[in-house]
């Protein structure tokens, strides 16, 4: 069965480079990232866990732990780590889960069934599809996929800005438009009454019957 947004996303326990977790008691009232890698040391991907270590204290502020996985086991990403720091010049600190029995990937739609139950003599192209970011709430709800092909590097930053996204929504009706960004206007979602709109946020612009932006509100 596919996942889905606002699906739960699949409770597991694994082994990690921080040891034996059990993932939705990991997230705890919080935020969580899970982000996947089709295998060890591939270039792309070493340069995003890099970039994730860089970013770490960005997700931090806004309660939001990161975990990553790769089709292989624990003892190889300490060598990988290593790498990592040499080719970004940061460390990775937070876990990477070890999937060496496909578990994870398949949990999470990411690998079908039928794939095995070993990472033993795979290689990158035969687990592509290991290349999803899940942002996870406090719920344990899945609130955002998304998927990149092995050869296009991830975005962080659009994963920060659509972090910001979800969680401002989650707190306030409303809505942001394309290509928002923190403090910009946003959309009043249509569950909000003209009345309720100027009670709640002051004033706003009717920019079409179906269509009204605002200032975003504070925190």
């Amino acid at each position: 069965m596919s996942l889905r947004i606002n699906d739960t996303a699949p409770d597991f326990t694994a082994e990690t480079t921080k040891g034996t977790i059990h993932f939705h008691d990991w997230i705890g009232d919080g935020w969580a990232i899970l982000f996947s890698h089709p295998k060890n040391f591939t270039p792309v991907c070493t340069t995003e866990l890099g970039t994730m270590a860089g970013l770490q204290d960005e997700f931090a502020k806004r309660n939001v732990k990161i975990i990553g996985i790769s089709i292989d086991p624990v003892e190889s990403h300490a060598q990988w780590k290593e790498d990592i720091t040499t080719a970004t010049g940061y460390s990775v600190d937070y876990p990477l889960i070890g999937d060496k029995d496909l578990n994870v990937a398949k949990l999470y739609d990411m690998l079908p069934a039928d794939s095995g139950e070993s990472s033993e003599g795979r290689t990158p192209a035969d687990n592509a599809t290991v290349r999803s970011v899940y942002v996870i709430g406090p719920d344990k709800k899945v609130k955002l996929i998304l998927t990149y092909p092995m050869t296009t590097g991830r975005n962080f930053d659009e994963i920060l800005r659509a972090l910001d996204s979800i969680q401002l929504t989650a707190k306030h009706k409303v809505a942001t438009p394309a290509n928002w960004k923190n403090g910009d206007d946003v959309i009043i979602t249509a569950a909000v009454s003209d009345d309720e709109a100027n009670e709640k946020f002051g004033s706003f612009e009717r920019v079409l019957p179906y269509l009204r932006k605002t200032k975003q509100p504070s925190a």
